[in-house]
């Protein structure tokens, strides 16, 4: 899915690799795999595929670094194996920070990862609105797994056009599912530099972004005063 185009963009920000466990007061983050064999050319995430293996968990809350964790032949285990993890006699809350690619997710991944405590996930809509009927699958097999808080990631001032993510943003609101707006090279508000959107729609997004989040939350609009 890349073109000539793609290849001659150079990442400012590399991601970081190996494995990885860093335990905060309340959170444990940690890396269990590596790799990704789509080689989007957004993405500095290396092709080799890599397994670390688990650590010990010592938090109730842990946020999973991994890129594309559904990509490798270990995931099913890996999942069952966080889902019996117990800390102090307590289960475990798990959280992927990265979005499910769709061409990896199956029913069954999806009913392992809702009886793991997997929360808030979000599913990764990097390209296009050509994507539509595969995304709304992935969507309805993580519904029927019991999921409910969906989000979709979108990257953000890159190729895929202000106006098509504004037709994705349509559709997510049909569907009910919240949008993780993220920018191409891994920056941040306020420092997003203009690469392939202007300032005023990355502005314009971000505001579109939380107004629908609002909305799908709620059901309603919170800041609309009413008599």
């Amino acid at each position: 899915m890349t073109d000539k185009a793609d290849k001659e963009v150079v990442l400012m920000k590399p991601y970081s690799f190996g494995a990885y466990n860093k335990i905060g007061e309340t959170e444990q983050y940690i890396r269990i795999t590596e790799g990704c064999p789509n080689q989007c050319a957004y993405c500095a995430e290396p092709a080799e595929f890599k397994v670390f293996g688990v650590p010990e968990i010592v938090r109730n809350d842990v946020k999973i670094m991994d890129m594309n964790l559904l990509a490798k032949p270990e995931a099913l285990a890996i999942i069952r194996d966080l889902g019996s993890r117990l800390v102090d006699g307590k289960v475990v809350y798990y959280e992927l920070i990265c979005g499910i690619d769709y061409r990896f997710l199956t029913p069954e991944l999806a009913a392992a990862l809702k009886a793991a405590r997997f929360v808030k996930m979000r599913l990764a809509w990097d390209w296009g609105f050509a994507e539509q009927k595969r995304i709304k699958h992935a969507v309805d097999m993580m519904q029927t797994a019991g999921f409910r808080d969906l989000s979709a990631f979108m990257i953000c001032n890159w190729r895929i056009t202000y106006e098509e993510c504004l037709r994705k943003m349509d559709l997510c609101k049909v569907w009910r599912v919240k949008i993780c707006d993220c920018y191409f090279d891994n920056q941040l508000s306020p420092h997003i530099e203009p690469r392939f959107w202007t300032a005023d729609q990355i502005k314009d997004f971000r505001h579109r972004c939380r107004k629908h989040n609002q909305l799908v939350n709620f059901g309603i609009d919170p800041e609309f005063k009413t008599i």
